[in-house]
C-alpha cells in the first residue's frame, strides 16, 4: 500500500497532453495560408485593409442581382419579344430567373474550385464575370442575349460561398463572426445602390437630354449605363483584388496532424481511425434525419423565393399600365421605392434585429412577421385605386414592411450584431 501511494506520490502532477506534443503548427515557406496564418498570429487587432476589401468585392458582386428590377419591363418591351403587352411579365420572369438559375447549377462547383485552386483565383474570376456579362447586358439587342448574358453572369459568379469562406480564414479567430458579418452587411448596402442604379440611370436619353442624346450610346443602348456604371465598379474591385491575401493551404499537414492526434489519444490508431469513419457515416446520415436542421432550410428556402419572386413581381407590377391594375410608375419611382426599402432593410439588419434576436430569440420575431407579411400582401391589390403623393407613401411604407418582415427568416442574427461599428466606419 505504502509502495502505491509511493508510486503515485512520485508520478508528475501534470502530464503533457497529446494533443499539444502533437498538433504544433509547422508553417511552409511557399504555403501563402501558412504565411498569412503566421502573419496573423503576431497582430490581434482587427485586419480593416482586408476587410474593406472582402466588403467591397461583395458589394459589386451583389449589385447585379436586383439592378436591373426597375427597368426590366421596359427593357422587354423594347426588345419586342412579347407580342401583347400583358405578356411582358412572362418574358420578363425568364431573364430574372436564368441568373439564379445559373448560380443554383454553378455553386457546389464553385466550392469545390476554390478548395482546391484557392479562394482568390475563385473571387478573381467571379469579379471577373461581372465586368464582362453584366456589360453585355446592357448592351443586347434581342432577348435571347439578355437571356444568355444573364445566364452566364450567375453562372460565372461563384462568389458567394467562397466569400464567406474567405472572411473567416483571412482573421484571427475572435473576429471571424465580425469578418462574415461583413458579408451579409454588404448585399444588404447592394438593395439600397442597385435598383437606384438601375432605376435613376436607364433610359437616360429620355430623362437627361441635356447630357445624353438620342444618337449616344446611351442613347441607342438605352439600358446600358447603369450597366456600364457597376461594371467599371467591378473592375476597380477586380484591382483591390490584388492586394487580397490567400488563405488556402496548399499542403496535406492539417490531415496528418488529425490522424496524429487520433493516435495519441486512442493508443490504437487502426482502431481508432475506423471508429471515426464509422461516426463520420453515421452523423452523414443523421444529418438527413434531423428534422430541427432540415425544417430550417426548408423555411429558408421557401422564404427566399418568396423575396426574390416579390421583388421581380412589385417591379412589373409597379410599371405595368392602369388597365392591368398596375400602377403606372417610372422606373425612376421604382428605383426610389427599392432603395428606400433597402435602406431599411439595413437599419433594420444592423440595429433593431439584433436587439429583438437578442431578448426574444431568432423563433418569436419570426412568427408574427411571417403572419404580417401575409396580411401586407393582401392589400397590395387595393393600391392601384390611390393615385399621387398617397399611393407613394403608403406604397414606401408597405415595401419597407414588407422587406423588414423578410429579414427575420433570413438574417444570420449570430453575426449582425457586431457588425454594424465597423459598417458604419467603412461608409462614412
Amino acid at each position: 500500500m505504502a509502495d502505491g501511494e509511493a508510486g503515485e506520490l512520485s508520478a508528475p502532477l501534470l502530464l503533457p497532453r497529446a494533443a499539444e506534443t502533437t498538433t504544433k503548427k509547422h508553417y511552409h515557406d511557399g504555403c501563402p495560408g501558412c504565411r498569412l496564418d503566421e502573419a496573423n498570429k503576431g497582430k490581434t487587432g482587427v485586419p480593416l485593409l482586408n476587410f474593406f476589401y472582402i466588403w467591397l468585392v461583395c458589394l459589386v458582386a451583389a449589385l447585379p442581382i436586383q439592378s436591373l428590377f426597375p427597368y426590366l419591363y421596359f427593357m422587354i418591351r423594347d426588345l419586342k419579344v412579347a407580342k401583347e403587352e400583358q405578356d411582358i411579365g412572362f418574358y420578363a420572369g425568364f431573364v430574372g430567373a436564368t441568373y439564379f438559375l445559373g448560380r443554383t447549377i454553378s455553386a457546389v462547383p464553385w466550392g469545390m474550385f476554390a478548395d482546391k485552386y484557392g479562394r482568390k483565383p475563385c473571387i478573381v474570376i467571379s469579379i471577373l464575370s461581372v465586368v464582362v456579362f453584366n456589360t453585355l447586358f446592357g448592351l443586347s439587342t434581342t432577348y435571347w442575349m439578355a437571356i444568355v448574358t444573364r445566364g452566364l453572369l450567375g453562372l460565372l459568379c461563384g462568389i458567394l460561398g467562397p466569400i464567406k469562406a474567405y472572411a473567416s480564414e483571412v482573421c484571427r479567430k475572435e473576429h471571424q463572426a465580425l469578418g462574415i458579418s461583413l458579408v451579409t452587411s454588404s448585399r444588404a448596402i447592394a438593395l439600397v445602390i442597385g435598383p437606384a442604379i438601375g432605376g435613376f440611370l436607364a433610359q437616360p436619353a429620355k430623362k437627361y437630354p441635356n447630357l445624353f442624346s438620342e444618337e449616344s450610346i446611351f442613347g441607342r443602348f438605352p439600358y446600358f449605363l447603369p450597366c456600364f456604371v457597376i461594371s467599371v465598379l467591378a473592375a476597380g474591385s477586380c484591382i483591390a483584388c490584388i492586394w487580397l491575401p490567400e488563405t488556402l493551404h496548399f499542403h496535406n499537414d492539417d490531415k496528418v496532424e488529425a490522424i496524429d492526434e487520433l493516435e495519441a489519444q486512442a493508443g490504437d490508431s487502426k482502431l481508432e481511425a475506423g471508429n471515426a469513419k464509422e461516426s463520420r457515416g453515421e452523423s452523414t446520415k443523421s444529418l438527413l434525419k434531423n428534422w430541427q436542421l432540415m425544417s430550417a432550410v426548408t423555411l429558408y428556402c421557401i422564404f427566399s423565393l418568396h423575396d426574390t419572386a416579390y421583388l421581380e413581381i412589385f417591379s412589373l407590377w409597379s410599371v405595368s399600365s392602369r388597365k392591368f391594375r398596375g400602377l403606372s410608375l417610372t422606373s425612376q419611382d421604382v428605383g426610389t421605392v427599392l432603395a428606400i426599402s433597402g435602406f431599411g432593410i439595413l437599419v433594420y439588419q444592423l440595429a433593431i434585429y439584433p436587439f429583438l434576436a437578442k431578448y426574444f430569440g431568432p423563433i418569436k420575431p419570426f412568427r408574427p412577421a411571417a403572419v404580417l407579411s401575409i396580411l401586407l400582401l393582401a392589400t397590395y391589390p387595393f393600391m392601384a385605386n390611390l393615385q399621387g403623393l398617397e399611393l407613394k407613401i403608403l406604397l414606401n411604407i408597405a415595401s419597407l414592411l414588407k422587406n423588414m418582415f423578410a429579414v427575420s427568416p433570413v438574417s444570420a442574427n449570430k453575426f449582425a450584431g457586431p457588425c454594424w461599428p465597423l459598417f458604419f466606419f467603412f461608409v462614412f
